[in-house]
Parts: structure tokens; C-alpha cells; sequence
């Protein structure tokens, strides 16, 4: 890699991973709209339990969401608090 900055190819590769974990954003939207029309299915045939139905699948979006969430919060370091940046000799 002569005449390359290693600076430069650090947070370029950052940039693409940081990309990539933002995929993980596709998970938790895929399983939440699924969750949340089992739900609806759920409530439509027992209209009885909506308590404990819609209770239950809150609980289920919440855990599927802390994937998201966990893909952002590695974006947000690899983009803004790199601790590959400091590695860097040269």
C-alpha cells in the first residue's frame, strides 16, 4: 500500500463496516411487522386475551429491536469514536 494513508484506509474500512451493521436494521423491521400481524391475527380470532396478546408481542418488538439498536451503536463508534484510529503507527 505505498503512497496510501493509513489514516485514510482505517476510516474508509470503518465506513464500510459501519454500513454493514446498519443491515442489521433489516431484521428487526422484517420481524416486527411480522410479530405485530400475528398480533393482530391473534386479537382478531381471540378477541378476549388482547390484553395478554399485545403484552406479549410488545415484549417480543422490544427484544427484536435491541438487534437494531445494537448494530447502530456500533456504526455511531466505528464512525465517531474509532478505536482503530489510535492503533495507527506512522
Amino acid at each position: 500500500m505505498e503512497g496510501m494513508d493509513p489514516r485514510a484506509f482505517v476510516l474508509g474500512c470503518s465506513a464500510i463496516g459501519a454500513g454493514l451493521a446498519m443491515i442489521a436494521g433489516i431484521g428487526p423491521g422484517i420481524g416486527q411487522g411480522f410479530a405485530a400481524g400475528k398480533g393482530a391475527e391473534a386479537v382478531g380470532r381471540q378477541p378476549e386475551a388482547r390484553g395478554t396478546i399485545t403484552s406479549t408481542m410488545l415484549l417480543g418488538c422490544a427484544v427484536a429491536e435491541s438487534t437494531g439498536i445494537y448494530g447502530l451503536v456500533v456504526a455511531m463508534i466505528l464512525l465517531f469514536a474509532n478505536p482503530l484510529v489510535g492503533k495507527i503507527q506512522g
